[in-house]
């Protein structure tokens, strides 16, 4: 019998999906705000966080795109009444994940100069870029055992535990930043850069830590490894791999905004490195309802009730073009403030105001393309979200980026192309769902 989708039932799920999804760009943000305001190369510090945050950026995406996978699986079994069956996915795709990833940390780890130099940072900002990046890197396989139990969870209709991983994640990294970057008198020495490099590893740490007593302890769900795979593991790979070329290209476009405003400058590499963790935060603020529609998707398509499914999506469009707004309105309220939270070179702040306004005035945009993106992937429909991606970056992005800095916009091409990116993301996503699942509405 068909139920009616509610705003509470939708909050019920993105609200805490919402805070848990701001762990990430909180630690990210934590480290650029603390090590910013250092009285130590501050400025090159933050220029290294903001590379080695879009080169792990990239990693993490592409790896943990396990979350929407396993999700979307979950969710779909759960919508059809047969979650036994796949009970053992769960612990078969950490296990694939996590030892993909020790094999990752033992291919970049003694090739950290090289792939840092791809990224046009030299002289210090290469030192601290490949130091920051040694010690944070033995931090991946924590976070991404961590986002596949939050996948598992969330196919389950629960953000409520991730939201508490996540919260505790947050608060031990901004206390242990401060500790280790700027040291305790006659205890801890400053470690500066470093230290917020600990501080990362060790709260991915406790997280993951937390992921394991909570699937354990709340779920039926085991975390032990059983043979042989389960039949939809094949199905998991597949959308695995679609999301994998679609990260590369999300990743492709993060790679060349980056490595533009590292050639424009030191100054322009840290401001643009303020601006697009802001824009991130952003991104995981309105990840809440992406969240949400990413759960309700796969259950309402398990279950085959199609009207909901349309009710859904235009309920999410609304409260996600509120939600932009929100987040552009108090981002244009606090603007000079956010600025100095990050750093206090003049020359870095000027760059930043000239550009922090399209990052505003994106985000009713971002929301639209970032909610379909949940929606789709808990469909199951990763091959559409990976053409959509190919063409927005390869056809859009770089043209434009390249465009931009031959007309020498610097970082307002830059973001004048991240802006186009998102429509090109966006659109085809809306057009695509409702072509498909309109007409199914006036079947019996």
């Amino acid at each position: 019998m068909s139920t009616s989708i509610t705003l509470k039932q939708i909050n019920k799920l993105a609200i805490p999906a919402l805070i848990s999804g701001v762990s990430e760009p909180i630690l990210s943000l934590t480290d650029s705000a603390i090590i910013g305001n250092m009285n130590f190369n501050a400025t090159e510090s933050l220029a290294a966080v903001g590379i080695v945050g879009t080169f792990l950026s990239m990693l993490i995406w592409v790896l943990g795109q396990t979350r929407s996978s396993i999700s979307s699986i979950v969710s779909q079994y759960v919508g059809a009444d047969n979650l036994n069956a796949i009970k053992n996915l769960p612990a078969q795709t950490i296990f694939l994940i996590t030892s993909l990833s020790i094999l990752i940390i033992a291919v970049t780890y003694p090739f950290a100069s090289q792939i840092f130099r791809f990224y046009n940072a030299s002289d210090t900002i290469l030192n601290y870029s490949v130091d920051y990046y040694q010690i944070r890197v033995f931090g991946f396989p924590f976070t991404l055992f961590t986002i596949a139990v939050f996948g598992t969870f969330r196919g389950l209709q629960n953000t409520y535990y991730p939201m508490l991983i996540a919260i505790a994640g947050a608060v031990a990294n901004i206390i242990l930043d401060i500790i280790f970057v700027y040291g305790v008198e006659g205890l801890i020495p400053a470690m500066h850069i470093n230290g917020a490099a600990y501080a990362s590893v060790i709260a991915q740490v406790i997280m993951a830590g937390l992921s394991a007593y909570y699937l354990l302890k709340k779920t039926d769900i085991p975390l032990l490894v059983r043979f042989p795979f389960n039949p939809e593991i094949k199905r998991f790979a597949l959308m695995i791999l679609n999301l994998f070329i679609r990260t590369i290209a999300l990743n492709v476009a993060l790679y060349f905004g980056t490595s533009f405003a590292t050639k424009y400058g030191t100054s322009y590499i840290a401001a643009y490195t303020i601006a697009i963790n802001l824009w991130f935060l952003g991104a995981f603020l309105i990840d809440g309802y992406a969240s949400a529609g990413n759960i309700l998707s796969g259950k309402l398509l398990g279950a085959k009730d199609y009207r909901n499914l349309i009710a859904l999506s235009d309920r999410l469009i609304k409260y996600g073009i509120i939600a932009g707004l929100v987040i552009g309105v108090i981002g244009a309220i606090f603007y000079y403030p956010l600025g100095n939270l990050f750093s206090n070179d003049e020359a870095v702040l000027k760059e930043f105001y000239k550009v922090f306004w399209i990052v505003l005035v994106m985000q009713p945009l971002c929301a639209l393309a970032f909610i379909f993106d949940g929606v789709f992937k808990g469909l199951g429909r990763m091959k559409y979200l990976r053409n959509v991606l190919l063409f927005s970056t390869l056809l859009v992005f770089i043209p434009v980026v390249f465009w931009t800095d031959a007309l020498d916009y610097k970082l307002y091409g830059v973001f004048i192309a991240f802006t186009l990116w998102i429509i090109a993301r966006g659109l085809p996503l809306i057009i695509k769902f409702r072509k498909t699942f309109k007409p199914l509405t006036q079947n019996p």
